[in-house]
């Protein structure tokens, strides 16, 4: 079973900026894809964005230019770098890994909220 744990969610201002980690319990050379989806209240989940075992990255487009999404090897850690927060940018934020078996799996998840 392969584990996915988030952090770094919080509270943050309009402007503000956050970073979220998801690490994972196995190597991530078993992983192909890893992205980051989020859910706000009453809404469905939706993509975030996502970066391959080759590092390349894409993003929903109303992400591209303030979300960042990289990645650490040696840490088995992915990161969601947010900048230029806004209030509809409040949600849960769920990893997602797809391992080369073919499974996912999901994070608990973490709450990030933009006051205005």
């Amino acid at each position: 079973q392969v584990q996915l744990v988030e952090s770094g969610g919080g509270l943050v201002q309009a402007g503000g900026s956050l970073r979220l980690s998801c690490a994972a319990s196995i190597t991530i050379f078993s992983i192909t894809t890893m992205g980051w989806y989020r859910q706000a209240p009453g809404k469905q989940r939706e993509l975030v964005g996502t970066i391959t075992s080759d590092g390349l990255t894409n993003y929903a487009d109303s992400q591209k230019g303030r979300f960042t999404i990289s990645r650490d090897n040696a840490k088995n850690t992915v990161y969601l770098q947010m900048s230029s927060l806004k209030p509809e940018d409040t949600a849960v934020y769920y990893c997602y890994a797809r391992a080369t078996w073919g499974s996912g799996y999901w994070g608990q998840g973490t709450q990030v909220t933009v006051s205005s």
